[in-house]
Order: C-alpha cells, then sequence, then structure tokens
C-alpha cells in the first residue's frame, strides 16, 4: 500500500520538527553547560613509598589492590648489618663509661689526697713559722741575759782576785754563763732544724700545686671522654633511626595500587616499593576548552558520567579552576618569537569535588557538564 502525498509531508513535518526541538535542545544545553568529555577520575593521596636506607627487603606483606591501615608495616628490609652496628657501638658506649668512672675515681683520689698533703703541709709550715719565730724570742732574750751574766762574772772575777768574795759565788756565776751558752746553742740547732721543716712544707706545698695540675688534666680526660660518648650516643641514635627505617609504615588508609616487585631483592635509598591510594579523596579533572569557560567559576554544580557507569550521573561542584592552560608545562613549549603562529584552542584544568565516590577508581574516563552559574570570564578561588 502506498503512502499517499499527504500522509507523507506530515511524516517529513514531524521529522523536521523533530530534529529541530532536538537541535535546539542540544544548543540550549550546549549554551547553559560547558561539556566535555576529555574528564578524568584523579586521587588527591597517591603515595610512592619507599625506603629511607638501602638493603635486602625480607619480606612484602601486601599483595595489589588490598586494604591497608595508617601505620601498617608491610615490607622489611634486612637489619642485620645495622643490628651488628648497633651492638658494637653500645659497647664502645660501655666502655667509654666504664673509662669515665675510672677517670672520676682517680681524679677523687688525687684531689683527696691533695687535700690531705696541702692540710699537713699549711700545718708543718705554719708550726715551723711559730717555732722559728718563738725561737727567735727566746734567742734574743737569752743573749741579753748572757751578756748581762758576761759582765757580772767579769765583776765576780774581779772581786774574787781581791779576795773580796768567795770561790763559790764566782763558780755560780760562771757555771751559769756556760749553761746559758750551751743553751742559746741549743736553741740555734733547733732554729735550724725549724727552718728545714718550713722548707719541707714549702717544698711540699709546691708538690701539691704539681698535684692540683694533675686533677685539671685528669677533668680534662673527662670532658674529652664525655665528648665521645655523646658522640657514640648520637651516632647510636641515628643506627636505630636507620633499624627503623627498615620498617616500611602505611601513612593513610588506603589500597595498594601497585607493588613494585617480589623479594627478595637488594634496592637502594628512595627505590618505589608500593604505590597506595586512598579511595576516599578522588576527585573528577576536567580538561575544558578555553571557549567553553564563559560562566564558568568554581561552585558552579555539575554532572558527571563515568563511562564504567553504565550512564549513571554523579553530582558534583567546581572547585577550582587552573590558572593557566595544561600547556603552559608542556616540555617543549610553543615557541613564537619566529613569527610562525598558529592559534590553538588551550585547555584548562578544572577540579570538581563529587558527591559520591562509591565504585569509582582513579584513572577512570568521564564526561561532565558543569551548569554555567556565572558571566564572562571564569572565576578563581
Amino acid at each position: 500500500m502506498r503512502m499517499s502525498g499527504k500522509t507523507g509531508g506530515v511524516i517529513l513535518s514531524i521529522m523536521l520538527v523533530v530534529v529541530a526541538i532536538a537541535g535546539y535542545r542540544y544548543v540550549d544545553y550546549r549554551s547553559e553547560n560547558a561539556v566535555s568529555d576529555a574528564a578524568f577520575i584523579r586521587s588527591d593521596r597517591i603515595a610512592l613509598l619507599s625506603f629511607k636506607v638501602g638493603g635486602k627487603i625480607v619480606e612484602m606483606r601486601k599483595r595489589e589492590n588490598r586494604h591497608v591501615s595508617k601505620g601498617e608495616i608491610i615490607a622489611l628490609i634486612d637489619p642485620v648489618d645495622l643490628s651488628i652496628e648497633a651492638h658494637r657501638v653500645e659497647s664502645e658506649i660501655e666502655s667509654m663509661d666504664y673509662t669515665i668512672e675510672s677517670l672520676r675515681l682517680r681524679r677523687d683520689r688525687v684531689s683527696d689526697s691533695l687535700k690531705i698533703k696541702t692540710k699537713i703541709s699549711e700545718n708543718e709550715y705554719d708550726s715551723a713559722v711559730a717555732s722559728i719565730e718563738s725561737l727567735r724570742l727566746k734567742i734574743e732574750a737569752s743573749e741579753v741575759k748572757l751578756r748581762k751574766l758576761g759582765k757580772d762574772k767579769a765583776r765576780y772575777a774581779d772581786l774574787y782576785g781581791k779576795k773580796l768574795v768567795a770561790q763559790s759565788g764566782y763558780e755560780d756565776i760562771e757555771s751559769g754563763v756556760e749553761e746559758l751558752e750551751k743553751s742559746i746553742e741549743s736553741m740555734y740547732r733547733s732554729l735550724i732544724a725549724q727552718e728545714r721543716l718550713k722548707d719541707k712544707a714549702r717544698n711540699a706545698l709546691k708538690l701539691a700545686q704539681l698535684d692540683r695540675r694533675r686533677v685539671v688534666e685528669i677533668d680534662k680526660s673527662i670532658e674529652s671522654a664525655e665528648r665521645k660518648r655523646e658522640a657514640l650516643k648520637a651516632g647510636l641514635e641515628s643506627i636505630e633511626k636507620r633499624i627503623a627505617y627498615t620498617k616500611l609504615v602505611v601513612p593513610f588508609d588506603g589500597i595498594v595500587a601497585r607493588r613494585f616487585f617480589d623479594p627478595p631483592k637488594v634496592v637502594s635509598k628512595g627505590s618505589p616499593v608500593y604505590a597506595i591510594e586512598d579511595p576516599d579523596s578522588l576527585y573528577c579533572e576536567v580538561l575544558l576548552s578555553e571557549k567553553k569557560l564563559s560562566g564558568v567559576k568554581p561552585g558552579c554544580s555539575c554532572l558527571v558520567e563515568v563511562d564504567a557507569s553504565g550512564g549513571e550521573k554523579i553530582t558534583g561542584t567546581v572547585e577550582s579552576i587552573a590558572p593557566v592552560s595544561a600547556s603552559t608545562f608542556s616540555l617543549v613549549p610553543r615557541d613564537i618569537a619566529s613569527g610562525e603562529f598558529t592559534k590553538l584552542d588551550q585547555r584548562f584544568k578544572v577540579r570538581i569535588s563529587l558527591d559520591e565516590t562509591t565504585g569509582l577508581r582513579s584513572g577512570m574516563g568521564a564526561s561532565v557538564a558543569i551548569r554555567r552559574c556565572g558571566n564572562g570570564l571564569p572565576g578563581i578561588r
């Protein structure tokens, strides 16, 4: 049955109306929304975990796509060499402690002995000085008395020659003179002995000064040993930190995105071992043409359709817009100094926070429609 001309015209008119409505809606949608298929799901927290020391990895506890918790140890380097070094330094510290203690005991013995010797020498010196002074006074008094007795002896001798005094009186004076002379001679000998004692005490005090120098030298040895001990302790702390660094610790809750190798393996400091991603820190990154940026600013609402979602849309909000184009930091920047220039459409990175991230994975592709909520140039916040 053949369609009449009138019916065909009606159908064509309906089709034109449908196409016109669809075209209008498309144009209206594109005018009200900045649309881009150059969108990807990104993560704010992707960490490459590596050891701060080199060595042989003997254990890796997590496979890829497994959950890990903050503070969890997921890999170990064999710490045996560092442990041996730590024990050696600990032994040196113990030996240095013994040396310091021995030096302190020696210093105390010398110091105590010095105090005793100094006290004895000072007492002997003071005693000798006092005895010398006393003997000198006694000698002076005895010599005065001797001179008086000498005069009396001469006078008695004259009187005895004239038979004016008895012989016994003269002999008594003569005996007194002899005894006094002997006493003065004895005191002079004592005076010499006390002078020697004073010199001996003075020499002992000089030797005490040498002992004081020994104390000072021992104190310097103690200070040097203490500095060495502190240096050894600092070295031990460094080794203990390096031992702690043989444990690879997870910095935040997340998922193992990649395990770079299997143990055992010798690695150098800083070599990547695991890649950890936080699934709760996902956002959408859009490369938006500069021609579509008009009216787009932070706070504009968005609809994000992830390619893997089967058409399901996720709501979101524009969080920020890059202040420079994506090509600004390219490895081979454009050189227009020669005068050759071809105008290219520049793209800017737009960050969109997502209201829901369940089931999303970093790196997924997406399409985005950003509802224009401003006029003119894009806003920056």
